[in-house]
């Protein structure tokens, strides 16, 4: 039997309006709230539903009446020193050193290969069956990366919204089915 999962990405913070480095603690902002009422999920069935544990994903749940579990390795990326700050307000020559390798992550924070590791565990350790997972924009980019075995440096020029879905499956290996904004 094939897993199908759907990767879907959190409503918008205020962070993510103001390409902020992202917050975990950061709820969606009135707008995020907004969309995500006016978001129509589809008529699939999941026989799972897992959210991570940042406040953003877990605001889109709720508001999305879905019940699911806690899914650590599907949080967002650690920003490190630089959580919820904006370009302007970092060292300059560190956020240049970052702009010319983004997948090495900021400083005290966790790097792309790390996140991909993690969320190619996850997906990797998923049953047969049909998974909708509730995550953020760094997750998403590793899960495209590990499905399609490519570095997840090559992701970073997909542009993943607040309400985008993603579908993939696996049946022997794991395959990209779908982007979908919403």
């Amino acid at each position: 039997m094939p897993t199908h999962l759907v990767l879907l990405c959190a409503g918008a913070t205020a962070s993510f309006r103001a390409a902020r480095f992202p917050d975990p603690a950061e709820p969606l902002d009135e707008g995020g709230r907004a969309a995500v009422r006016r978001f129509v999920p589809g008529g699939r069935r999941f026989d799972r539903c897992l959210i991570a544990p940042g406040m953003a994903a877990r605001d889109t749940a709720a508001l999305l009446s879905l019940a699911g579990e806690d899914e650590p390795l599907l949080r967002d990326i650690d920003a490190g020193d630089w959580t919820g700050a904006g370009l302007d307000e970092v060292d300059g020559a560190a956020l240049a050193a970052w702009l010319a390798a983004p997948e090495t992550g900021a400083p005290g924070g966790e790097s792309m290969a790390a996140v991909a590791g993690r969320v190619g565990a996850c997906l990797d350790g998923l049953v047969a069956g049909s998974v909708l997972a509730v995550t953020h924009v760094a997750v998403i980019r590793a899960a495209i990366a590990h499905a399609l075995g490519i570095p997840v440096a090559a992701t970073l020029g997909i542009d993943v919204t607040p309400l985008m879905r993603v579908t993939l499956s696996r049946h022997r290996r794991w395959r990209l089915q779908e982007l979908r904004r919403a």
